[in-house]
């Protein structure tokens, strides 16, 4: 296994304190029990994209678990892991994308919607639920409504508010053969 850069360490470390402060701090509470609107997924989405599938898990699984915590009492595993879930994927998806060259067209676009909405609707309406059925012996019905939300709120944050910065992003970045000699 090749070694993490430190630019990759060190943006792991700071997607996790982002995901975090948002996860605690920005959470819009919604109807569901236990379950929020998260805008912590548009980082996820962002940093995932830009330093891949190791980072993108590991991102999610600090950050979640660092977001457990702060409410005083333990994670809550099996959401922590689906979090990591959720990076891993993305990561896997987009990591040929190259965004950090300046470019997010419509087929990249494209490529990170769906990214984002199979490892979201994956990992909130199958690896959470099934988690905590298993782990908690949580009610089936009560954590499948959970994780149906959870899963279709995610997806429209990482693809909409994670589109935006990822677009963002790459408006900052001078394209190859961009600059003129004078």
């Amino acid at each position: 296994m090749k070694k993490m850069s430190i630019k990759t360490v060190v943006a792991v470390g700071i997607g996790a304190a982002l995901f975090f402060v948002l996860a605690r701090f920005v959470a819009i509470p919604s109807g569901i029990p236990n379950t929020s609107i998260c805008l912590q997924y548009a980082v996820l989405a962002l940093f995932t994209i830009l330093y891949g599938p190791v980072a993108g898990g590991l991102i999610g699984f600090i950050g979640h678990t660092l977001g457990d915590l702060s409410w005083g009492g333990s994670p809550w595993w099996s959401w922590v892991i689906a979090s990591a879930f959720v990076g891993v994927v993305v990561g896997l998806f987009t990591k040929k994308l190259h965004v950090e060259e300046g470019d997010f067209n419509k087929k990249k676009v494209g490529v990170f919607a769906l990214a984002n909405v199979i490892a979201n609707l994956i990992g909130w309406i199958v690896v959470a639920p099934v988690l905590d059925i298993l782990i908690y012996a949580e009610p089936a019905k009560k954590v499948f409504a959970q994780g149906v939300f959870a899963g279709i709120s995610n997806s429209i944050t990482a693809v909409v508010v994670g589109g935006l910065l990822v677009l963002a992003y790459t408006k900052t970045i001078a394209k190859k053969g961009s600059l003129d000699k004078e």
